[in-house]
């Protein structure tokens, strides 16, 4: 399955998106700041990402500035299941892997 966590708001998201629908993919889209992951979500995607969950934080968001520097994964988990604004966007799952759409032809790596 092909699934996208979006931002109908932000450029990059809505790029993606439609570079997968050129391909003539059509992701599960899942508008993450009004349907948000859980806690089990998030960390099965930073797995696949191979990233830590500060890595996948929108550092420029105000809501980051309230994290604590000594917070524990669980901790960073938790935050943006509180604040999903924090996630940044797009990513996209596919299968036993994800990508940052950042540029959007990032995900390509992952078809």
């Amino acid at each position: 399955m092909l699934t996208i966590w979006h931002n109908p708001r932000c450029s990059k998201s809505r790029e993606t998106l439609a570079l997968l629908r050129a391909r003539g993919l059509e992701p599960q889209v899942v508008d993450y700041q009004n349907d948000p992951p859980s806690a089990a979500e998030i960390d099965v995607v930073l797995q696949k990402l191979g990233i830590a969950p500060r890595a996948l934080m929108r550092k420029g968001e105000d809501a980051y500035a309230d994290v604590p520097s000594d917070a524990s994964r669980t901790q960073l988990i938790a935050a943006m299941v509180a604040t999903p604004k924090l996630i940044e966007r797009p990513v996209v799952i596919h299968g036993d892997k994800a990508v940052i759409g950042r540029p959007p032809e990032a995900v390509l790596a992952i078809l």
